[in-house]
């Protein structure tokens, strides 16, 4: 394996690893700075070592051994300098030291009770979501950027401040009680997704998919439905998610290309998966109404699972849906997928209409989805030449390899 495989391999695992790492960390040293120093020299042990070493065969381990090494010194060395103070005549208020044994222990969800730290009420929202992102998401600030459509430098400013704000509020490290977590939920559910969303469609790199954070965001969303059985948003996430992941093997093809909804053999979709879905939105369904813009998504991806063939796509409803979630939540992002399904369901000219409106709107300005979607619509009413420009526009906007491939690949068919 080359020095640029063995790289991406371990940051593959500490992908994978780090939220975990992190989460076992803050619940014992109860500081999230702290936890992200120990976390982060363990890693730096790993680049150092497993190049030559080799992979261990179980990383997360090895990751938890070094890291709890490190906070084990550090702690020895800052009681060690108290006692020299105290010598001195300092007067200083006793500190408990942390139980590093604790760390071995398996005493609940670490990642669930960090999350709720993350998403505490002290926390504006888009701080708390930030925040859950960067700890157990493990995205960069450039990933959460994209994921926000924000500046990095924006997202950079409110992760550091909402770890400062968590600091200074003395925000307990455990998981709250029922009525906080009510409080909570809304952005815990938007960080799950936005996590998910990472994970499902890329926004940079050379894969379509992370499936690793797919799956983290399905297993979080299962745990807040446990502890939460009777929100029909909890269980209106979880049906998303697991209708959307079924398709994630025909999302790519034999060469790692992006391969579109309506172009996917759909007999690669993970039926198994989609009944759970499909269960899960029959659960937050029967909880009462009105649906909640998890809920209604879900609706629409229902629609999606349940035709055999594209054609059979009930493009109708989709629309629909789309206009009751346009009221629950509305946004641009929101109004450029009723766009497609309303040129789906009534005609391109229509759509392209939606669309056009939407060419001024600043969250949109560099999101490479805009001129993609009207690169489409203007293909389907002949207008090759505006569609050409329209899809190599957006393939310049995109950060993600595969996406950039296959505009470019439509332009190329549109001269």
């Amino acid at each position: 394996m080359s020095a640029a495989e063995t790289r991406r391999a371990i940051e593959a695992v500490w992908g994978i690893e780090s939220p975990r790492l992190l989460g076992a960390l803050t619940r014992v040293v109860r500081d999230i700075d702290l936890a992200e120093e120990f976390a982060a020299d363990a890693f730096v042990a790993a680049l150092a070592q497993w190049p030559n070493e080799g992979i261990p065969r179980n990383p997360g381990a090895w990751l938890m051994s070094v890291a709890k090494r490190r906070a084990i010194d550090r702690f020895r060395r800052d009681a060690l300098l108290e006692r020299k103070h105290q010598q001195l005549g300092r007067e200083m208020l006793p500190v408990e030291d942390p139980d590093f044994a604790a760390l071995d222990d398996d005493v609940g969800d670490d990642l669930l009770r960090l999350m709720f730290i993350a998403c505490h009420s002290v926390l504006p929202p888009d701080a708390r979501v930030a925040l859950t992102l960067r700890l157990l998401g493990g995205l960069s600030t450039t990933e959460i950027a994209r994921a926000f459509l924000v500046s990095e430098a924006t997202v950079a400013q409110r992760i550091v401040r909402a770890k400062r704000t968590i600091a200074e509020a003395h925000v307990p490290y455990e998981v709250p009680d029922a009525q906080e977590r009510a409080q909570r939920l809304p952005s815990i559910l938007e960080a799950i997704y936005l996590i998910f969303n990472e994970g499902y469609s890329a926004s940079a790199g050379d894969d379509v998919l992370r499936p690793a954070l797919c799956e983290e965001a399905i297993r979080l969303g299962c745990v807040v439905a446990r502890m939460l059985p009777d929100d029909p948003e909890v269980h209106g996430l979880v049906a998303l998610m697991e209708i959307q992941a079924s398709r994630s093997k025909a999302r790519v093809g034999p060469s790692g290309e992006h391969v579109l909804l309506l172009d996917q053999d759909r007999a690669r979709w993970d039926y198994m998966l989609i009944g759970r879905g499909l269960a899960s939105l029959e659960r937050a369904q029967q909880l009462g109404t009105p649906f909640g813009p998890y809920t209604l998504q879900a609706a629409i991806a229902a629609c999606h699972a349940r035709a055999r063939t594209a054609a059979q796509t009930d493009w109708h409803r989709i629309a629909a849906l789309y206009d009751a979630l346009a009221q629950v939540a509305p946004s641009p992002v929101v109004e450029l997928n009723r766009a497609v399904a309303v040129g789906m369901a009534f005609g391109p000219s229509f759509g392209l209409e939606l669309v056009d409106a939407l060419e001024t709107e600043p969250a949109l300005k560099s999101y490479h989805l805009l001129p993609s979607v009207r690169g489409d619509l203007l293909e389907k009413l002949g207008r090759l030449s505006e569609a050409r420009a329209a899809f190599e526009r957006a393939a310049a906007l995109a950060a993600n390899a595969r996406d950039r491939e296959l505009l470019l690949e439509r332009a190329a068919r549109c001269r």
